[in-house]
C-alpha cells in the first residue's frame, strides 16, 4: 500500500514563497519517479514538476525558475520549493510516485493534495 501526505499548503501573497512536502509511506520509494501536479478550480490537472531516482527534473514552462523539486531517499520525502508566487499559481497540489524511474512516466498514486491560494 503506498500513501502519499502533502503539507505545506497556505495561503501567501504574489511574489512570496511556500515549500510543500509529501511524505511517502511505501514499501519501495528509491526507484520509483516522483511528481507534483496541481489542479486550479474549473481546469484540468496538470503536470507541476517530476524528479527522477538520480536527481532529473522536468517541470512546465510556466514555473521553471521559480519552482524546484527535491527529493530525500532516505527520508522518502519530495518536496518543492516555489517562490515568486503568482496568483495564477493558486489550485490544489498532488504529489504523486509514478509508474517507473523515468521523469517522463505517468503518476501511479496519487496524495489528496494541499491548498496553495496566491492572494493579495
Amino acid at each position: 500500500q503506498v500513501q502519499l501526505v502533502e503539507s505545506g499548503g497556505d495561503l501567501v501573497q504574489p511574489g512570496g514563497s511556500l515549500r510543500l512536502s509529501c511524505a511517502v509511506s511505501a514499501r519501495i520509494f528509491t526507484i520509483y519517479a516522483m511528481g507534483w501536479y496541481r489542479q486550479a478550480p474549473g481546469k484540468q490537472r496538470e503536470l507541476v514538476a517530476v524528479v527522477s531516482p538520480g536527481g532529473i527534473t522536468n517541470y512546465r514552462d510556466s514555473v521553471k525558475g521559480r519552482f524546484t523539486i527535491s527529493r530525500d531517499n532516505a527520508k522518502n520525502t519530495v518536496n518543492l520549493q516555489m517562490t515568486s508566487l503568482k496568483p495564477e499559481d493558486t489550485a490544489v497540489y498532488y504529489c504523486t510516485q509514478h509508474t517507473s524511474g523515468s521523469a517522463d512516466s505517468r503518476p501511479a498514486y496519487w496524495g489528496l493534495g494541499t491548498q496553495v491560494t496566491v492572494s493579495s
